[in-house]
């Protein structure tokens, strides 16, 4: 599903990934644990062809991410952590305009509107945004506007689900309702968690790597680990 092999990637002169090895198999659920700065989101955009690395081989669902990355769009749906909303759009709006930006086309029979209609009405119900379909995206809550990004992610219903730092400055019900969303998405998808929050591991993940000065510093199964704070700690010498 997702194999990485001896990445390396820099901005300027400091080197952010160095010599990354990876592989995620379909239907699971990775929580990518560091500390700021360690790497994660720079691994995210690279793995979503947004960047691409000096050095190594990355793919997605059969696809060279460094020689395709327009192609690999269509697998990957990405929330990144400064999720890129339309703030006057009204919210079926907005994702009806993902959709058409993204390319979907009716099935046989249908046009693409009343097609992209249904997919965003599907997506609306999923993430529980059906109260606010009608509201302006500025008029939401950070909790809503999350589940707009993760609605507009999941347009196309691509494999993999590309998540960074999704519950950041959300209030705790906000932040057990994107939780239990996202724990609902890892039944259907292979979904790649970016977080620095241990909790947000334990809550969602099955397996965990934990990335630090852009090196893999441990890659285990969730239930494989005592206590996943001190092993985060020496990992990352804290």
């Amino acid at each position: 599903m997702i194999h990485v092999e001896h990445l390396y990637k820099s901005i300027g002169k400091t080197s952010i990934l160095n010599d990354v090895c990876l592989y995620v198999g379909e239907g699971e659920v990775v929580g990518l644990l560091g500390p700021n700065g360690a790497g994660k989101s720079t691994m995210m955009k690279v793995l979503t062809g947004l960047w691409k690395a000096e050095k190594g081989r990355v793919e997605v669902c059969g696809v060279d991410v460094l020689l395709n990355p327009d192609e690999v769009h269509r697998h990957i749906g990405y929330l990144p952590e400064q999720n890129p909303l339309y703030a006057d759009m009204y919210v079926r709006e907005y994702l009806l305009f993902v959709a058409r930006m993204r390319g979907l086309t009716g099935a046989a029979g249908q046009t693409a509107q009343r097609s992209n209609s249904a997919t965003v009405e599907h997506l609306i119900d999923l993430v529980g945004l059906t109260p606010q379909a009608n509201k302006r995206i500025r008029e939401l809550s950070k909790g809503y506007k999350q589940r707009v990004g993760l609605a507009a992610a999941m347009m196309g219903d691509p494999e993999v689900l590309i998540l960074d730092e999704p519950t950041t400055g959300l209030d705790p019900n906000q932040l057990e309702d994107i939780r239990a969303l996202i724990r609902d998405l890892g039944k259907h998808h292979t979904v790649i968690l970016s977080t620095h929050i241990l909790q947000e591991v334990k809550a969602i993940c099955s397996r965990v790597i934990i990335i630090d000065h852009g090196q893999i510093r441990l890659d285990q199964p969730l239930n494989e680990i005592e206590d996943l704070e001190q092993t985060f700690k020496q990992a990352t010498h804290e």
